[in-house]
């Protein structure tokens, strides 16, 4: 999902008309984390993350020791306060996109908003940061092309040419018949003797 495509999806916030709110208070309340997001400057980490406060800053409200510690707390809920004195040059994939979900969390959001966020990722770090958004303290909202992730979400919206065709538990939703007609495969479920977790096997 592009910026525009995601925001239009959304047409209602916390019960106000999307369209009707200042920017300012749209970013106050909703945060977005791109697939892939760079920059050339040599920031630090740290600098990165306090970009997040932005929408909080004003002539009558300056940065301050409140701005600090949400920084500080932003840092640690992404895993990444280690990361703080690091220069963006330097960070592996992983890394950024802890420090995008970092930046995102400083903004103190209700609503988080991930692109694709385990996209050009390897395995070890497509299930860490898989279990750090589980674990963030806001309401995720996460666009995911593997249905065997999609299954670790509470809820589940399927979109098919852009419109919805399904909404619920993950498990409810992504059936064989709705394999079939929206991603034209076919599959069924198998358990994991391991945790006993239920996975999706596919077949052309």
């Amino acid at each position: 999902l592009h910026r525009r495509r995601a925001l239009g999806m959304l047409e209602r916030l916390l019960g106000e008309a999307l369209e009707r709110m200042p920017r300012r208070h749209v970013a106050q309340r909703l945060a977005l984390v791109e697939q892939q997001a760079d920059t050339l400057d040599a920031i630090s980490v740290y600098d990165a993350v306090a970009l997040g406060r932005t929408p909080w800053l004003s002539a009558l409200a300056p940065f301050g020791k409140e701005d600090r510690a949400i920084i500080e707390q932003a840092l640690a809920d992404a895993d990444a306060s280690h990361l703080r004195r690091r220069l963006w040059g330097e960070l592996s994939g992983g890394e950024r996109q802890r420090v995008h979900i970092a930046r995102a969390l400083a903004q103190r959001p209700q609503v988080l908003l991930l692109d694709e966020p385990t996209n050009h990722l390897d395995i070890q770090h497509q299930l860490g940061l898989l279990r750090q958004v589980q674990a963030l303290p806001v309401t995720t909202l996460v666009a995911l092309h593997d249905l065997n992730q999609a299954l670790t979400c509470d809820r589940l919206a399927v979109l098919d040419q852009g419109r919805l065709v399904a909404l619920g538990k993950p498990e409810a939703v992504l059936t064989p018949e709705r394999l079939l007609g929206t991603f034209g495969v076919r599959g069924h479920y198998l358990v994991d003797p391991y945790d006993g977790a239920r996975v999706l096997r596919f077949r052309a």
